[in-house]
């Protein structure tokens, strides 16, 4: 079946990330005692950051205080606000190597493009302003994991962007992502094409253990992969 739809991800994917939402997600779980190594974020990238909160606070809280919904709720909000903050100002948000020019050759062969992420609606909209893509007509949408009812490893962010873009069959869709929970999702949607990209978050030793149809090191092979099933 000929691909419809491509669904990127952001941080990793198609934003340079350097363990900047690592380090936020660290700091905001170090305002609450919570000591978190680099390691433990990454391996929760991808994911609903609540949800990621709630696992590194139980992975690493050992205190005798409950792991409420309102004390993950707390800690949430820090990290909405320093990632806003930094989304906005930081002279180092820009997208990965090609990723504009990958999008426009997609864009020219018809398709369409979405970004899904594990952020919320907050922390996304700086970042694609600044990022520029939607004034250039280079995405047709975007979803985030607060606007579905469950984000990755779940399919309902893909379905989510069927639903912006028209499209009615997953097999028509192709997913792109850096982590083990952007394969999981493309899997768990039944796309075509599940592609990892091996400069994020997760090292193509790690995305060989999930799923997949091909792992890239640059978003500029993606246009040729696609071709191959259009």
């Amino acid at each position: 079946m000929a691909i419809e739809l491509v669904v990127f991800d952001l941080a990793g994917t198609t934003v340079k990330d350097n363990k900047d939402v690592h380090r936020v997600l660290q700091q905001a779980l170090q305002q609450h005692d919570v000591i978190i190594s680099i390691e433990d974020a990454n391996d929760v990238m991808g994911i609903p950051k609540p949800v990621a909160i709630e696992q590194l606070l139980r992975k690493r809280y050992t205190g005798t205080k409950s792991i409420t919904e309102n004390w993950i709720d707390e800690i949430h909000r820090i990290f909405v606000q320093q990632m806003i903050d930094f989304y906005k100002y930081d002279s180092s948000v820009g997208e990965k190597d090609g990723t504009s020019d990958t999008f426009r050759m997609l864009k020219e062969r018809k398709l369409k493009v979405v970004v899904d992420t594990g952020f919320d609606r907050p922390i996304t909209t700086p970042l694609l302003d600044r990022l520029g893509w939607q004034k250039a007509n280079l995405i047709d949408a975007s979803v985030t994991s607060d606007e579905v009812p469950r984000g990755r490893p779940y399919p309902d962010m893909i379905f989510r962007a069927m639903e912006l873009t028209g499209v009615r069959d997953a097999r028509a869709v192709a997913k792109v992502g850096d982590t083990a929970s952007d394969l999981q999702e493309g899997n768990a949607a039944g796309c075509s094409l599940v592609i990892g990209v091996t400069t994020g978050a997760f090292s193509r030793e790690q995305l060989l253990k999930e799923k997949h149809t091909h792992l890239v090191s640059s978003l500029l092979d993606i246009p040729e992969i696609i071709a191959q099933h259009f």
